[in-house]
C-alpha cells in the first residue's frame, strides 16, 4: 500500500507534512486495543461474578451493562483524550488520532469514535472500519468521518522546513496560480532544495533547469526574466506553504506577516535582481519561465 503526504497543522499551528497511517498498521493497532479491552472486561466480569452476584438482581445486572459500556467506549474516550489522540495500540504502533485542521482530538470527538466503534468494530467484527477505510482517500474509517478526525503516523521520515521566500519575489509570489502544481512536482522541488548544497555543480544545473520548467509550466504567471531556477522554486515552495498555513488557520486580527528580510543562500548562483515593481517589469523571456538553461 503507498504511503500518503497530507499537510497537517500541528497543535503548534506548524505544517507539516505527513503520513497517513496505513490499514495494515491500524488494524495492528485496533488488535491490540481490542485485546487489551477484552482482558479488562474479562477480568471485571470475574470480579462482578464474585463479589456482586449475591446481591439483587436487578442491581447487579445494572453494574454489569454500566461496567461494560465503560469498558467498550469508556477505555477509548477517556484514553485518547488524556493522551491526545492515543491509544494502547496506538502507542505501541506510533500512531495518533488527530482533528482534519490538525489540532489534538477533542473528547468530544473521542466519543464519536468510540461509540462508532461499538457498532463497526464490535458489533460487526471491523468489516465497515475496513471498507471504509479503503473507500476513503484519508484511510478515515466511520468514527472518523463523524469525529472529523484523521489518524496519522508519528513514525514518518520528518521533512525539512519550507524553504524561505527571497524577498526580491515576494510581490510576484504573492500573484501565482498554483492550482496546477502538483503535490509531486512540489515534493521533489522541496527535495532537490534540500540536498542542492550536495549535488554536482553541472547536475546540479540541470536538475534546476529541468525541475524548474516541470514547476513554472503549472503555474502563472512566469517568474521574472533572469531569476535563478533555484529561487523560482525557494518562492512557489514558500507561497505554497503560506497558502496552506493562512487556509488552515483563523484569519489573523493584525497586520499580515513579512516575509524574512534576507534571501535564503543558494549554492551556486549570483545574487538575485533587485526587485522591481510589477509594473516595470519587461515581458517574459522566450525561454521557459524567463530563466535561461545551463551552458
Amino acid at each position: 500500500m503507498v504511503s500518503q503526504q497530507e499537510p497537517v497543522v500541528t497543535g503548534d499551528a506548524v505544517v507539516l507534512d505527513v503520513e497517513i497511517a496505513q490499514l495494515p498498521v491500524r488494524a495492528l493497532s485496533a488488535i491490540i486495543d481490542v485485546t487489551v479491552v477484552f482482558i479488562l472486561y474479562i477480568t471485571g466480569v470475574v470480579l462482578w461474578a464474585t463479589t456482586l452476584t449475591q446481591f439483587d438482581p436487578a442491581f447487579s445486572a445494572a453494574v454489569l451493562i454500566i461496567f461494560t459500556v465503560l469498558t467498550i467506549v469508556g477505555y477509548p474516550a477517556i484514553f485518547e483524550t488524556t493522551t491526545r489522540g492515543r491509544s494502547l495500540g496506538k502507542l505501541a504502533m506510533g500512531l495518533r488520532v488527530v482533528s482534519d485542521d490538525g489540532s489534538p482530538e477533542r473528547f468530544r470527538q473521542a466519543l464519536f469514535r468510540a461509540l462508532a466503534g461499538v457498532i463497526e468494530i464490535w458489533m460487526l467484527t471491523g468489516g465497515p472500519a475496513v471498507i471504509c477505510s479503503l473507500a476513503s482517500s484519508k484511510g478515515k474509517r466511520i468514527g472518523d468521518i463523524f469525529a472529523g478526525t484523521v489518524v496519522i503516523s508519528e513514525r514518518a521520515p520528518r521533512m525539512s522546513p519550507p524553504p524561505l521566500m527571497p524577498p526580491q519575489l515576494a510581490w510576484w509570489a504573492s500573484t501565482l496560480q498554483l492550482s496546477g502544481l502538483h503535490p509531486e512536482q512540489a515534493e521533489l522541488a522541496r527535495q532537490f532544495l534540500s540536498r542542492v548544497s550536495q549535488l554536482d555543480p553541472q547536475l546540479r544545473d540541470q536538475m534546476a533547469y529541468r525541475i524548474t520548467s516541470d514547476v513554472v509550466a503549472q503555474i502563472s504567471p512566469p517568474p521574472p526574466p533572469g531569476t535563478p531556477p533555484q529561487y523560482v522554486l525557494a518562492a512557489v515552495l514558500a507561497e505554497r506553504h503560506r497558502r496552506e498555513l493562512a487556509r488552515l488557520q483563523p484569519a489573523p486580527a493584525g497586520p499580515p506577516p513579512q516575509w524574512p528580510p534576507s534571501p535564503p543562500p543558494v549554492v551556486g548562483y549570483p545574487a538575485p535582481p533587485q526587485q522591481v515593481p510589477p509594473q516595470q517589469v519587461p515581458p517574459p523571456s522566450s525561454g521557459p519561465g524567463g530563466f535561461a538553461p545551463p551552458s
